[in-house]
Parts: C-alpha cells; structure tokens; sequence
C-alpha cells in the first residue's frame, strides 16, 4: 500500500489539486478587470497555467533547474505562473499569449515538479535521494514544511454552552467571497441573532418575519410542533408583538435601523430596508445561497438552528468542539490557495488604479497594460509567506505565525515524522486539558503516542500510517444522485412536514439539499453506489438520529482511512486477492474500484462495526481493519512490541527517536 500512496501523499495530492484545479478556479472569480475612466477598456482572463521550475540566468536566457540546485545556490525552486488574455489598446482587441504575472514555489514530487515520474538512476544524476520523501518547498536555499493545520469545520452548526451555562449556536460561513460568522444566543427564554455587522441583537421572529415568514403559525410549524419546543419557542413570537412588527417591510424596516454604517465610499445610496435585505442575503449565513431573494432555504436553517438550542436544553447533549469529526485539516494546497487568491486579488486592483489614473491622461499614446503588469508583487508575496511563516490575508483578517517550518534533516525518520506532524490553533500558553486529551475519535487517525512532551503536548499531533486526507470534489453529480433517491427540495414543503418524526433532513456540506422519509435506504443505495465507482470514494454519509438528519460531506480536509467490507461475515479481500497483489498483477486502487476496500470518514466510522481481526468478525460486523499497527504514526510503528510498553513509555521513544542516526 505504500508503495502506491507513500506517507507525504496528503501534501502532494493538496498541492496539485490547487495547481491543476483551484488555481483555474480562482482565476473563474476574478477574471475580468474594468476601468471606471473608459466604459470601452478591458482586462480578461483566458486561462492561467504553472510550468515547470527554471531559472533566469541572464536576460531572458531560461533553464530549467533542478532541486539540488537550488539547495546549494540558495534560490528559490519555483515555476513561472502564465495567463492567455484579452484585452483593448485603443480601439483593436489584442489576444496575447502565456504572459508571465509570477512565479509560484514548486512542491517537490509535486505534478509539476522535474522528479515527478523519474527512475532512481534519473534520480542519482539530479544528485537527489530516490528515498526522499518530497512535500516540501525549497525558498531561498532552505527547505520549509507548510504544517497541516486544524480547524473548526465551517459551514456547520455547532452547539455550545458558555461559561454560564447558557446554551448558543454558531456557524462560521464561508465562502469564495465572503467570510462571517453568526450567532444565535439565548436570553430569558428568548433567542436572538447576533452578527457583527448588527448594533444588537435581533429577535429571532423578527428576522423569520424579514425573511418573508409571516405567519406565527408558519414559524412554529417550521422549528417544531412538540409541545416542549413550542413552549420553548413562546416567548420569542411575544417581541415581534411589543415591537409591533407584523409585516416583511416592518421587520425589514426595523432591522435596517440596527444595521451598522458601512463607510460607503462610492456606489449609489441604499435605503435602509434594500440594505437590511442585502444584509440577511449575503451576509448572515452567507453560505445558505439565496436566488433573487428567495429566502426559503435560509428560513428552514435558522429554524433547524432554533430547534437544535431548544432541543440541546433539553436531553440532547452540545456538540464537542474536540470531536474530530467537527474538524478540519487544512493542507499546503488550501493555504496556498487563500494566499494566492489574496494577491491576484491585489494584482487585479493595482492593474484597475493604474488604469484609472493612466486613461485620462494621455489621449495621444494608447495604454498598453501589457507594460504595467510586474511579475514581482505575487512573487515575493508568496515566497515572503512561506520564508518566514506568516499568513496575513486582508481580506479574511486572517493573520497566523509559523505556518511553515524547516525540514529537520536530523535522519530520515524526523523529516518524515515532520512531514506528518499537525499543527493546532490553540495557544500554548492556556491551561486547558480539553484539546489536549486523546479524543476516541482520533483512533486510526492521528498516532495515539506520537506527541511532544510539554507546553505543546496534546496540540501538536501527527497522522497515523494509513490516513488519507480529502480534496474538495464537485458536488453535482451527489445533487443529481440524491434527488433520484428520492430527496424532496425544501421549497416544495411547508414547514409542518419537516417536524414529523420519519422525516429526515438531507445536509450536503452543511447546506440543506432537502427531506428524505427513508433515510435507511437513502444511506444504504448511497454507499452502494460508491462501492460501484459511480461517485467518488472519499463522499462520505452518516446519520445522526438524535437531529433527525442525514449529512453528506464531499469537502476538503477530513481524516479518513481504507478497512476491508465485510459481507456475510466474510472479508471481501480473500488470499488470493493478496497473492495477485504480492505478484504485481493489482494494486491498491484495483481493491478500491472494485469495492472491495472502501475509505470511511470519523463520521461515518460512527455507524460501522470494525472488527480488529478476521476470527473476531461476528454477524454485525461491516468492515475489517487492514493492519491493526497502522493506528500507530510513523515513529511509534517503528517501536518493537510497543503494546508490552507503559504508555508514556512509547512517548519519550517517540520523541527521541527522531533524534536517532541512521
């Protein structure tokens, strides 16, 4: 199996998604630049390709390099980034071809990279290790890690209690354009919205009744008809009453006086109620996408909000923020790709402002932007990141230290160790023994004993052997799956359908994709279909009975690890499947396509029953652990008999063991 994955795989496979993928992505969002000086002048963005590394040696004299190279002349391994694009001079539109905007750092092993698909021989000559393990960067003659960071996942509603007891939800959204987090608090009994762009709290009816919800009865039908959430939910409906607000326009009306004042330099004034329904549009909840203000699919999400408070007052316990299944691993890829986004951005804007001033001026020659464009801005923005370990996004308010590292070289062992290591966002400094602990979810995951002693012990944490950690995938091919299985769109329903107790909803991503009645054949058709190969193995689907709701999840960053199925209380991999497999004639994906091996996320490893070994598999076991060791990471599997140690024991060795010769 590793000889098909290799332990860096994750860095590697996040890298050329962003470089083959996200990249082109990105360019989709911004491609057009205008200049408000000439209606008639334009910018537009064709294609935007990475090549491969190379070097200027002198004026306009390229060659390509090698990594070693680089090592020992202290440059920067990295490729030139080009654009197609069209754009006017005067009045003639001028197509030109693989324009150089910057350069972009190369991972090595990377699709890009001059290793990538070389024999060992090749690798000799290129005076490079054919051991080494790649998934870093080489800046400035130094070689720098970017650590896997965690998350909380966004796009989520996760329940929490303060210190006081009170019981809140939140849900970071987040989108390409936006980034905002909401709120919903409990005061006396009543809940609220809260959200920074407003001065104070917002009744919650008041912003059902903004959303077009008008009826009392439509609201209450929509969180719930129990009795208990009903009397939960009575005193919020009152508010609406003392502010005698019974319409749309005078919750809008209401809402747009809280509004706090954007300095709006530019553009046309707004009244305050168009800007209160931009307001809830765009910005609260902002991943919940609302089309020419139909604010159905955001109505039933504040309600499944409301409902998940009143419900975790009650028996139902709050989220645990430590769950990994709540988290998120973000990798070189996904940083590189904010990074980059945040400086075409400001290559964009620059473009615009010197547009805006040059057009005006001269009427005699004609502007040429071709001259305009440096190469130097992303550049040095995207090596200055990643030499010094600093991610400071404008945009997201984004500002993080020591992202990047440099590759211990002590041995072979603690630079692979590095590569796997997982960096945390908690401080050092606060005493708090919650993420620190070992969670149970870890387990096959994260390496149980791999982790420092001391101030960081518990928040620096390392991959275990065999885990795999996703990409973003299209979720359209689900959509389509999904509502042939039978999932109705909420717009359809009124809001008493959703509180009957055999109606689920349906997440994908943390969006509301609709309601399903039999959630059991939904789920069990789902996972049918990705053993067949009809959609990708990594989309991972699970239940939750207590919410009454079925979630998908297709997004980027989630732990997950293969297990053999187990069918009829036999493994679906049989010996002679391993004899071919010793032989040459199948490898690792051969099992995955034929559904004989399937990836499982924390997620859905909740409603699965693994058994350890073969002679432990009884009638409800579904799946089979591969190797029991691969729950240990890199240095705890290199531990003879680690399961005879006293637990610490098997810490100090990992430790000391990156400290190792040889």
């Amino acid at each position: 199996i590793f000889q098909v994955k290799g332990l860096v795989k994750q860095h590697i496979d996040s890298f050329n998604y962003f470089i083959n993928v996200e990249i082109k992505k990105i360019m989709k969002a911004n491609e057009k630049v205008t200049s408000d000086a000439d209606p008639m002048w334009y910018l537009k963005y064709l294609n935007i390709y990475v090549g491969t590394p190379d070097v200027e040696e002198s004026f306009n004299v390229t060659r390509p390099v090698s990594p070693h190279e680089c090592r020992l002349r202290d440059m920067t391994y990295s490729a030139p980034i080009t654009v197609d694009i069209e754009y006017t001079r005067g009045s003639q539109r001028i197509i030109r071809n693989a324009l150089p905007i910057g350069r972009m750092p190369i991972m090595l092993r990377s699709s890009n990279c001059v290793l990538t698909g070389k024999t060992p021989a090749e690798f000799a000559k290129l005076n490079e290790c054919p051991l080494d393990p790649g998934g870093y960067f080489i800046v400035k003659g130094v070689e720098k890690v970017i650590l896997i960071q965690e998350q909380l996942s966004k796009n989520r509603i996760i329940v929490e209690a303060d210190r006081k007891g009170t019981v809140g939800a939140s849900v970071t959204s987040s989108t390409h354009e936006k980034k905002s987090r909401t709120n919903m608090v409990v005061k006396q009994g009543r809940f609220y919205l809260r959200h920074n762009t407003l001065s104070e709290d917002i009744p919650i009816a008041i912003i059902f009744k903004a959303m077009g919800v008008e009826s009392d009865q439509e609201i209450v039908q929509m969180i719930g008809t129990e009795e208990h959430v009903m009397a939960a939910f009575a005193p919020s409906l009152e508010e609406c009453q003392k502010a005698q607000i019974f319409t749309q326009m005078q919750a809008l009306k209401y809402i747009g006086n809280k509004v706090r004042r954007q300095r709006m330099w530019g553009g046309p004034k707004k009244t305050k109620m168009e800007e209160a329904r931009e307001l809830l549009a765009s910005t609260i909840l902002t991943h919940v996408l609302v089309k020419e203000f139909n604010f159905r699919a955001k109505c039933i999400y504040t309600a499944v909000m409301v409902r998940r408070v009143i419900l975790a007052q009650g028996e139902n316990k709050v989220d645990d923020r430590d769950y990994y299944g709540n988290k998120r691993l973000e990798l070189a890829g996904q940083l590189l790709s904010l990074l980059f986004e945040d400086l075409f951005k400001k290559f964009n804007s620059e473009l615009k402002k010197i547009a805006d001033q040059v057009i005006p001026k001269q009427r005699a020659a004609q502007f040429d932007v071709v001259k305009h464009m440096r190469q130097d801005q992303i550049t040095n923005g995207m090596v200055n990141a990643i030499s010094t370990g600093n991610w400071s996004l404008k945009r997201f308010k984004m500002d993080r230290q020591g992202v990047t590292q440099v590759l211990s070289r002590l041995s072979y062992i603690s630079a692979l160790g590095m590569m796997t290591r997982i960096s945390s966002q908690f401080e050092k400094t606060r005493k708090v023994s919650g993420p620190r602990s070992l969670q149970p979810s870890q387990w096959g995951m994260l390496c149980p004993s791999d982790t420092p002693e001391g101030e960081a012990c518990g928040l620096v944490k390392n991959l275990a052997l065999m885990t795999h950690i996703t990409t973003d995938m299209e979720d359209g091919p689900i959509i389509k799956l999904a509502s042939n299985l039978g999932v109705e769109d909420v717009n359809l329903l009124c809001g008493e359908e959703l509180s009957y107790p055999n109606v689920f909803l349906v997440f994908l991503n943390g969006n509301i994709l609709g309601v399903i009645r039999d959630h059991r054949k939904l789920v069990n058709t789902f996972r049918i279909m990705r053993r067949a190969g009809y959609i990708n193995e990594f989309v991972s689907i699970s239940t939750n009975l207590s919410d009454r709701c079925v979630y998908i999840s297709s997004d980027g960053g989630r732990l997950c690890r293969p297990y053999i199925i187990v069918k009829k209380q036999k493994p679906a991999v049989t010996n002679k499947h391993m004899e071919e497999l010793a032989q040459g004639y199948r490898n690792f994906e051969d099992f995955l396509h034929e559904g004989l091996v399937e990836y499982l996320d924390v997620n859905e490893e909740n409603d699965c029953n693994i058994a350890l070994y073969e002679h432990t598999v009884t009638k409800d076991t579904t799946h089979l652990e591969i190797e029991p060791f691969t729950l240990l990471g890199v240095c705890a599997g290199l531990i003879p008999y680690p399961h005879h140690n006293q637990s610490p024991r098997n810490t100090y060795q990992c430790a000391m063991g990156k400290q190792a010769m040889g």
